[in-house]
């Protein structure tokens, strides 16, 4: 089977360094979907804004080449033990497509676009299909969730400076705050390194120290 993207996505990251790690987990993330040629139908969209959530089936464009096992090394646990891949949302995977459940904010069916909040996808990301969320079949809420009913992401302090946080709108400065939070450095991370991270067009600095994101500094990329 061959399949081709529908839609590209347009992202506040322009790089993989940084994104939240699941879908949902930073509300405050705007981002786009822009449908492709020849998929830019704008009946295609009709009906689509009585519904609240989609679900989102894209390709991990940045690991096409990357090798593949059949267990990883989840960032949840350190990355010091290995875990089935089917039992992770690992994005080295076989067919290299990634799931993930966006909140709509605004369908433009006149410029072939949703606009959405709470994606984890990098920018240009493909975009194989839409499918709309639907909660009595699609909420599990007393599922077991495997090792992240076990597993908690450790939450950072963020100190940012008042330039940066007026240089961005108060949206934006929210999802920044929260991306820094959740720790977007490796599992193999170094507490005295500097970290660069692309977000809304700005190269964002930081460092870690005793639990506290520092913003370094920011400079506009290219």
């Amino acid at each position: 089977m061959k399949i081709e993207p529908i839609a590209r996505f347009c992202s506040p990251f322009t790089g993989k360094f940084g994104i939240p790690r699941q879908s949902g987990i930073v509300e405050e993330l705007r981002g786009t979907i822009v449908l492709t040629e020849p998929y830019r139908q704008a009946e295609a969209l009709r009906g689509l804004d009585s519904y609240d959530y989609l679900w989102l089936i894209w390709g991990f464009s940045e690991h096409v080449d990357a090798e593949k096992h059949p267990t990883v090394r989840p960032p949840l646990l350190g990355g010091n033990e290995r875990m089935g891949v089917w039992a992770t949302r690992s994005p080295f995977r076989p067919n290299n497509l990634g799931l993930s459940s966006v909140r709509i904010a605004a369908v433009r069916a006149a410029e072939w676009a949703i606009d959405v909040w709470g994606a984890d996808l990098m920018d240009g990301t493909p975009i194989y299909d839409i499918k709309p969320y639907l909660p009595y079949v699609d909420s599990h809420p007393n599922a077991r969730g495997g090792m992240t009913d076990q597993h908690a992401w450790r939450q950072l302090a963020v100190q940012m400076p008042q330039q940066l946080r007026e240089l961005l709108a108060p949206a934006d400065v929210v999802a920044l705050e929260k991306t820094l939070a959740l720790d977007p450095r490796p599992h193999y991370h170094d507490d005295d390194r500097s970290y660069g991270m692309s977000f809304m067009g700005y190269n964002i600095c930081f460092h870690v120290a005793d639990g506290v994101v520092m913003v370094d500094g920011w400079e506009k990329n290219g």
